[in-house]
């Protein structure tokens, strides 16, 4: 790769020199369609960015002009983003329904706010529904001129056939905790800190930074969880009152979250707080993009805890089985001491196990009462507190 030119937007996406450089040789004449594709936390979203911000800027990728920082907050007016709503993305009614596959197939062919190309991006891609991929295809298979596709997905085996044969695929693997380590070290955190941020955010960079940079969230979330398992082995009374506790927690966290919209908006408002011309659709899209982080918050929030809990017993066994001490995931405890339970590494497995149940519950998104994953699960948890 010493042979290829990476501009600045593109040499900023971290540890992924593979792609990178793909990305860059593409700049000189690209394809209408990518699907990047790798884990989450892989960097593979800010790959996307990146790429979008060289196609939009005059100066390939500067990472200084008003396009390059539009583009990298996808908030460029010519940038044009679906995610899924729900569960899926639909194929949607016509094409004002919006956030739906015919919306976004209608919107190829319009003339862009702005001269120059526009790009058009799926998110997690891998959930359009089966009519809804054939709609997309139709306008991937006849791009308007100057329209550019890019896909994500952590699950590009789950895309069809006939989309992803149509598309360049980049790759971003997973990052190492090395990298990830390294990279926070390098950003000002202490090395202790960064490991134990890597490791609980599993290796997700993004989530890795948020975690070592705010000491509420580096513990929120552990804390929450774990006083909840505490409540639960206590019996089952105590067990429903974890649930409530959880739930509680979760709900704190997503009004947290209500106080951010204005801060967000604040950019593209005029003098009178009304949205700019240029930006309405970017205003719309951060609205929609808030309304439903709101309405993930709470199953986020849970996940995160569930996660931690997880962790948690994952390391009990560990350490109960003469493991390496070295693959601990919570560095800074002493899991023999704050892990409830009998100790045995038995005893360990089977809530280990009971929690990424719960988690795998609340991934799907038709199991509507998270409130009812978390008492059976803390019910199932209470089952293995030691006799007294």
């Amino acid at each position: 790769m010493s042979d290829v030119v990476l501009p600045p937007v593109i040499r900023d996406v971290p540890g992924q020199e593979q792609a990178a450089g793909f990305l860059a040789r593409a700049l000189a004449n690209p394809y209408h369609a990518y699907v990047f594709a790798g884990p989450e936390g892989s960097g593979k979203r800010l790959g996307m960015r990146a790429f979008a911000a060289a196609l939009l800027c005059a100066r390939g990728g500067c990472g200084e002009c008003r396009d390059c920082r539009l583009a990298l907050g996808e908030r460029h007016p010519n940038m044009l983003v679906l995610e899924p709503g729900g569960p899926d993305i639909l194929v949607g009614k016509d094409a004002g329904d919006p956030n739906t596959a015919r919306w976004f197939a209608s919107r190829a062919y319009l003339t862009p706010p702005e001269p120059g190309r526009k790009v058009m991006v799926v998110l997690q891609a891998d959930r359009l529904r089966v009519e809804a991929a054939d709609v997309l295809l139709k306008v991937i298979e006849e791009p308007p001129t100057d329209t550019l596709f890019l896909l994500l997905s952590a699950r590009p085996d789950d895309l069809t056939d006939t989309i992803r044969s149509r598309c360049q695929e980049v790759s971003f693997p997973p990052l190492s905790e090395e990298f990830v380590v390294g990279t926070l070290v390098t950003e000002g955190h202490g090395e202790q800190r960064a490991r134990l941020a890597c490791r609980l955010a599993g290796g997700n960079l993004g989530r890795a930074r948020r975690l070592a940079a705010d000491d509420r969230q580096l513990a929120a979330f552990r804390e929450d969880a774990l006083a909840a398992a505490r409540q639960a082995f206590q019996g089952p009374a105590g067990a429903l009152s974890a649930a409530e506790t959880l739930t509680s927690a979760a709900k704190q966290f997503r009004a947290r979250l209500g106080e951010e919209l204005e801060e967000d908006l604040q950019p593209f408002l005029d003098e009178r707080g009304r949205p700019e011309e240029p930006f309405r659709g970017v205003v719309r899209r951060l609205e929609e993009q808030h309304e439903r982080r709101l309405r993930r918050a709470e199953r986020e929030f849970l996940d995160w805890s569930l996660l931690s809990l997880a962790a948690y017993w994952r390391d009990a066994v560990l350490v109960s089985t003469g493991g390496d001490p070295g693959l601990v995931i919570n560095l800074d405890q002493d899991v023999r001491t704050e892990v409830p339970g009998d100790g045995t590494p038995s005893s360990a497995a089977r809530a280990w196990g009971e929690v990424e149940e719960a988690r795998a519950d609340l991934a799907d998104e038709t199991n509507l009462n998270a409130r009812l994953i978390l008492e059976r699960l803390f019910l199932r948890l209470s089952e293995l507190r030691p006799v007294s």
